[in-house]
């Protein structure tokens, strides 16, 4: 309000003027007017027109008053309204004070002030594109887009206050909101307020409020919310995707598609190189798996507002090793010194590795490793070759070895024999001197050996024959099929007896011949024996005495030697021949003359050496054991 005060000596002049007003309805309202000097007659009017006193309605406030009901001279004009109500208290109101005299012009009319008596405005209501939203309705707006809503009070006296609220936070209104009497009743008014929001995926669900403040409410405040529901095309994250292998049988896989999108989305869940869907369901399942499983699926969720991205995931499914097969056959039959092939072909995932090995059946359940490709190929077939053979394939599924193995396959080798070469340690024997010695190589062949013998300078001697200090076994059959062992004992071994000694075998398709060399460890190699030190004690002692006799024999002869010179040489040459008689007649064989063992095949039976009793042959042998005979220590 605006006090108007005229400064005027002697002037009747207000002091204050009424203010604007609010009353409930149904209580007292009082309009204040006070006049400085007043002279004239006080008066209100409402809306242009003049209102009378009445009593318990319209009463002076300062309550002096005449038998007329007009108002004594102090300066207080203030007037009591009593029950207000809208209908005929609520306007704009003026208190008038007449002039002091018709010439002074000293009359006062104050600023009109409005006198509102309260009525509580309707609840706020809510409207998105010129439609209301109705309770439990959102604000719908694609993403990108902008929402304008508006809030409208209607009924309210005076007009509801409007505020915006988005979550917990005011926001501003487009405008200042605008009040305007309604037209069925024009002592109430509306209030619209309009706010413009930008929808943002991030705003979706948020409730957006208007709130309505009024004194007459009794909360003071009313408001209406809505949800933000903001459209927005999917986007998608996939969950389940396998951090370890998956195994054939044994594993279960739930692969899951979560979309993030308003209105909902459909998820379509495809294989890489297949027309069909693999599923329409939010989730993939896969239970067990199997190696038919394995290739890449992608997941898309589409809504009315767009399509999300395509996310894959790559399966592969891993199973054991099987073997499919292995040959060419069962039973591979390769000559000798021939190339022989092995295939052996596996599934499996990872890509199996593959190893094949050779039963040894010298060590039980030994295995030898013969080749790591599923190829084995062997370029020169070998009696080492022949036996028992498997293919074994390999791969590893988390970190776990998963193997199976054929089921085995054989490798004959037909061909003339073959002495099988030992390794560096064995082409050698080594004994000492007087020990027995026994040398034995193995020999294969297919067919069976007709001929085996041992050889050496210019002896051989067949399986299961002797001579002297030597002997020969009777071939044995070695645990390897088609093998035989040969063994040649020699007892007493001595010095002359170190050298090679080679075997000799024979059958229908041909002939080997293969060394191994016998070592003898000398008479220094071992601690000598009292008997030997005193031998050669003695022997050197008797050469002492022999060398001195023999001094003092020349010393002694010396004077008579030439006086017997000539007698002495015809002595001594017919000495000469009758030393040389005798032994003439005597033949001794040289140890290196030829003896050997007659031939009967691959088994032999001998009476004793073999030989025959009183036959040349036998004589022989009977001196060259003499011969052979190991020499008598001292």
């Amino acid at each position: 309000s605006v006090l108007f005060i005229t400064v005027t000596n002697g002037l009747q002049r207000f002091s204050e003027q009424p203010k604007y007003t609010e009353v409930n309805p149904n209580q007292d309202a009082l309009l204040v007017c006070k006049v400085i000097d007043r002279r004239g007659t006080c008066s209100w009017q409402k809306d242009n027109k003049p209102v009378g006193m009445y009593p318990k309605k319209y009463e002076w406030a300062s309550g002096g008053t005449n038998t007329m009901g007009m108002q004594s001279h102090s300066g207080d004009c203030s007037i009591w309204i009593r029950a207000a109500t809208l209908e005929f208290d609520d306007g704009f109101w003026e208190c008038q004070v007449t002039a002091s005299d018709f010439t002074t012009q000293d009359a006062l009319t104050s600023q009109p002030v409005r006198l509102v008596v309260r009525v509580a405005p309707q609840k706020p209501k809510l409207e998105h594109e010129g439609q209301h939203i109705l309770p439990g309705n959102n604000v719908t707006a694609d993403s990108g887009a902008t929402a304008t809503v508006k809030c409208v009070s209607h009924y309210g006296n005076p007009p509801a206050v409007l505020k915006w609220f988005l979550g917990d936070q005011e926001i501003a209104p487009l405008h200042p909101q605008t009040n305007a009497t309604e037209p069925d009743n024009p002592r109430t008014w509306s209030a619209a307020s309009v706010v413009q929001i930008p929808a943002t995926k991030e705003r979706h669900g948020i409730p957006l409020k208007c709130l309505a403040f009024h004194e007459y409410y009794s909360a003071r405040t009313v408001g209406v919310e809505a949800r933000m529901d903001v459209r927005y095309a999917p986007t998608i994250k996939l969950l389940g995707a396998p951090q370890i292998d998956l195994e054939e049988g044994k594993d279960n896989l739930i692969l899951r598609c979560e979309a993030d999108a308003n209105p909902p989305a459909s998820i379509v869940w495809r294989r890489a190189g297949r027309s069909e869907i693999a599923s329409l369901s939010e989730s993939l399942q896969l239970r067990p798996v199997g190696r038919r499983d394995s290739g890449l699926y992608t997941c898309q969720a589409q809504n009315s507002v767009g399509t999300s991205d395509q996310l894959s995931v790559q399966l592969d499914i891993k199973y054991p090793p099987r073997i499919l097969s292995a040959g060419p056959d069962r039973l591979t039959t390769a000559p000798l010194f021939t190339p022989a092939v092995f295939e052996c072909v596996a599934e499996g995932n990872p890509t199996p590795t593959y190893k094949w090995v050779q039963r040894i059946p010298s060590q039980g359940s030994a295995w030898l490793e013969r080749g790591l490709e599923s190829r084995l190929v062997i370029d020169n077939v070998t009696y080492d070759y022949q036996g028992e053979y498997e293919c074994r394939a390999t791969n590893y599924i988390n970190g776990q070895q998963r193997s199976t193995t054929s089921d085995p396959i054989s490798l004959q080798v037909v061909g003339a024999p073959q002495v099988l070469r030992p390794d560096s340690s064995g082409y050698h024997v080594s004994v000492k001197r007087g020990d027995s010695a026994s040398l034995t190589l193995v020999v294969c062949a297919d067919p069976r050996p007709r001929h085996v013998a041992w050889e050496w300078g210019s002896l051989r001697l067949e399986a299961g024959a002797g001579i002297g200090r030597f002997k020969v076994d009777e071939v044995l059959q070695d645990k390897r099929e088609d093998c035989y062992i040969a063994t040649l004992h020699i007892n007493q071994a001595d010095i002359q007896d170190a050298r090679p000694y080679y075997l000799v075998v024979e059958n229908e398709r041909g002939t080997d011949r293969h060394s191994i060399s016998l070592k003898v460890e000398g008479i220094f190699s071992e601690p000598l024996e009292l008997s030997y030190l005193l031998g050669i004690a003695v022997g050197s002692l008797a050469a002492l005495l022999i060398l001195l006799c023999w001094c003092i024999y020349a010393i002694r002869a010396k004077k008579c030697c030439f006086k017997n010179r000539n007698n002495y040489k015809t002595a001594e040459k017919d000495s000469e021949k009758a030393d040389l008689k005798p032994h003439s007649d005597i033949g001794v064989p040289h140890l290196d003359s030829i003896y050997t063992t007659p031939t009967t095949g691959f088994h032999h039976h001998h009476t004793g050496n073999g030989l025959h009793q009183g036959s040349p042959e036998a004589m022989k042998v009977r001196m060259a054991a003499m011969v052979l005979s190991p020499p008598t220590r001292v």
